[in-house]
């Protein structure tokens, strides 16, 4: 049986979709395969939100962990008609559908139904029904609000949405009382409590009023542990309505503007019937303005507010009315270049900005500012641990692609670094950026041009207020870079004024900043060639101590397991000697993340089976690796399916450490090493994460131009545990030498600080 959890609520609107993304997060740390399962959706006829954006959260993070994945119509249990007309043949049903779902998983994250959106005592009657015939406990979610907060009359001026006012702890304390009876009575196992949507000033106060009702109500027996109870504050994002959101309460069309910027929040209207002077002080940071279409001088002031840098930046712009805006304030808005989305509509002012404050904020799988903000609550304010441990889930021997990925981001996060992404200009980035951030993973410094950055990233609804962003055209640095610069490259010719014009290449600005000690590493590589990225590291940077070139590896996460691939990305025919290093690097790589080094030196022969000059390089470095690092296991020449096959081992290199047990495969040249990761990364669907460089005294690291936003925010964390590696070599070298010491051993080997 899986390992479950039932997460239901009393009440509508208590952001069980935040609780379930939390939850589910947190499971897939641990668990190898992990599902998702609605027992009622919310429509028949319409794609259920929630359990979108859960597939979505499972989808986006890489997780190969269901095979194969589970569809959107397997985790569906029953529609509201059918629960209406028999409850309790739906209940069977529920029951059935779900078993299908655990018998492919290792623990299931159930949703529990929320179809009526108010409380009431049937709604969590059945889910409790539904939860003790699953067999299933529950995680209760508590609204720390009164309402969904919509108000039904207008006046002109700001309004903020989704909110509401905040429940006291005594209020708490009754809303406890009746539910957990109802939990006791029911027969239902109670795993934890979860007030959401809380008052930020008094959740200490409102964990206390629940947990003296579970305490008192559910003493726990002798070597029992108690009920946890947490508290996650009310946040303006999650309850705030996408413009998407808006533009369909609306009956709206988009007539101007991006439409990737629909998926940005509204966090209040306002509604300019009024002059333009009157409305342009109205303006607030996501407001979205309803502006009557005969009023065409107001619509131009608040674009041109919008573009200002002294005025606020708006969610969108809603023209009702239904006129058509003449020509030629079309003709001036079109030359604007806006690209705040702008809808219009045939309603009224009034019954525009009523639907508007109506419109529900919701979890959705395209917002990445509500998963990110969603996920840092969760994290900041539940103890996974605890969690864990009340679900009683057996952690995985395995190791996964996402649960490798969550080792990155939480090593990371425990000893956080500076990291500069030099491509400023591309949303992937900022993207990534934005997740990097809201998770607490590293400090960002992003460079272009401030204005320009931040208000593409507002305008994607991203929030990057914790980055630094720095202009490559800076006075101050632009010339203390260019004189170190020049320094540096004295003995090529290169002049300050030379300089002063090459610094101001992002590749070379981020580099520079490293090389300085204004950031602890650089990843670029979105925009710019592998080169692009390279050449400056190589010539600012260098390589360390005993390493003569330059290479790269790719963390390749299997569906079990994570191994390392090199080179596959810098050297196209490395010689003996580089191949070595190559090895030798790719280990201490190995060990920074996690993974015993088994070294295998890849060639078309395996043992002494083959002759030429290809063979003999790879047996000739296999030599020197040995020489030089007799610790490390190493194998070669081996052929891949004698490295990796355990029974192909048996056969052609028996006895071997290596053989069959490999975690570390080294390619003979670039064409092999490219197409073969390419190759596991397409048929065996591995998450290839990289590539990493190695070799370099601080890190750098390059992207492919394809990267996606979860490639970025990994190479950053991996970036950032170099950073943090190289700091932990610094303190042992500076112990270890006398004070008068030489410098030599800047950056010691990865393998050997472990060691």
């Amino acid at each position: 049986m899986a390992d479950s959890i039932y997460i239901t609520s009393a009440e509508g609107n208590t952001g069980k979709s935040t609780i379930a993304l939390g939850v589910l997060d947190t499971l897939l740390r641990s668990v190898q395969r992990v599902g998702v399962f609605r027992p009622v959706a919310r429509s028949a006829h319409h794609p259920d939100y929630v359990l979108e954006l859960l597939l979505s959260h499972l989808s986006s993070a890489s997780a190969l962990t269901v095979q194969p994945p589970l569809t959107y119509d397997e985790c569906v249990g029953v529609t509201y008609d059918e629960v209406h007309l028999d409850p309790d043949a739906a209940l069977g049903r529920i029951v059935q559908r779900y078993k299908a779902v655990e018998a492919q998983c290792d623990a299931v994250v159930v949703v529990g139904s929320d179809y009526t959106d108010v409380g009431s005592p049937t709604e969590l009657a059945f889910n409790l029904r539904i939860a003790a015939n699953l067999g299933v406990p529950v995680l209760l979610v508590l609204g720390g609000r009164v309402g969904p907060g919509q108000r039904d009359t207008l006046n002109q001026g700001d309004r903020q949405l989704g909110q509401s006012d905040p429940r006291t702890p005594e209020d708490i304390r009754q809303l406890t009382d009746v539910t957990v009876a109802e939990i006791r009575d029911e027969h239902v196992s109670l795993l934890g409590v979860i007030v959401n949507r809380a008052d930020p000033d008094r959740l200490d106060e409102l964990i206390d009023a629940v947990r003296s009702v579970v305490d008192a109500d559910l003493k726990p027996g002798p070597g029992l542990s108690r009920v946890p109870v947490w508290a996650l504050p009310e946040d303006s994002y999650l309850v705030a309505p996408s413009m998407k959101s808006i533009l369909k309460a609306t009956d709206g069309t988009l007539v101007k503007g991006d439409p990737a910027l629909l998926s940005r929040e509204a966090l209040g209207v306002v509604v300019a019937a009024m002059s333009m002077v009157n409305v342009l002080p109205r303006l607030f940071e996501g407001a979205v303005v309803v502006v009557p279409s005969d009023r065409p001088q107001v619509l131009l002031a608040v674009l041109m507010a919008n573009s200002s840098a002294t005025f606020p930046s708006i969610a969108g712009i809603v023209l009702v009315g239904g006129f058509d805006l003449p020509e030629e304030i079309g003709r001036l808005v079109e030359g604007l270049d806006a690209s705040v989305p702008i809808i219009s509509t045939q309603l009224n002012s009034y019954d525009a900005a009523l639907r508007i404050t109506h419109t529900p904020g919701r979890m959705a799988a395209d917002s990445q500012r509500k998963r990110d903000t969603a996920l840092a609550l969760f994290e900041g304010h539940v103890d996974a641990s605890v969690l864990l441990d009340r679900l009683k889930v057996s952690r995985a021997d395995v190791v996964t692609p996402l649960m490798f990925e969550y080792m990155l981001l939480e090593r990371a996060r425990t000893d956080r670094k500076r990291i500069v992404l030099p491509e400023g200009d591309d949303d992937r980035v900022l993207r990534a950026a934005a997740t990097l951030l809201a998770r607490d993973v590293a400090d960002i410094t992003i460079l272009g041009e401030e204005f320009e950055v931040r208000s593409r990233a507002i305008g994607l609804g991203l929030d990057i207020s914790k980055a630094q962003v720095l202009s490559p055209f800076d006075d101050v640095l632009r010339h203390k870079f260019a004189e170190a610069y020049a320094k540096l490259r004295a003995h090529k010719g290169v002049t300050v004024e030379q300089a002063m014009e090459l610094v101001t290449d992002v590749s070379y600005f981020g580099t520079m900043m490293v090389q300085l000690g204004l950031a602890d590493g650089m990843v670029s590589g979105a925009t710019h060639t592998t080169a692009h990225t390279i050449r400056p590291s190589l010539q600012i940077i260098k390589t360390r101590p005993g390493v003569s070139v330059v290479s790269s590896v790719f963390l390749m996460a299997l569906a079990d397991r994570v191994l390392v691939y090199g080179d596959c990305a810098v050297n196209p025919d490395p010689t003996a000697e580089q191949l070595a290093d190559i090895a030798i690097s790719a280990s201490e790589t190995a060990v920074e993340f996690g993974i015993e080094p088994r070294i295998a030196m890849l060639s078309y022969s395996t043992g002494e089976s083959g002759q030429g000059a290809d063979v003999d390089k790879v047996r000739a470095a296999t030599a020197i690796v040995r020489e030089r690092r007799p610790d490390l296991l190493i194998e070669g020449p081996i052929q891949y399916d004698a490295a990796a096959d355990a029974a192909v081992a048996a056969t052609k290199m028996p006895g071997s450490a290596v053989a069959g047990r490999a975690t570390v495969f080294i390619f003979p040249d670039l064409n092999t090493g490219n197409n073969t990761y390419k190759a596991v990364q397409r048929s065996a669907g591995a998450v290839a994460i990289g590539p990493v460089l190695q070799g370099l005294r601080k890190p750098i690291n390059d992207l492919s131009r394809g990267a996606l936003v979860q490639d970025i925010v990994n190479t950053v964390a991996i970036t950032a545990i170099q950073a943090a590696t190289l700091s932990a070599s610094e303190s042992v070298v500076r112990e270890a030498e006398p004070a008068s010491g030489s410098a030599s051993g800047f950056a010691a080997p990865a393998a050997a600080v472990s060691a």
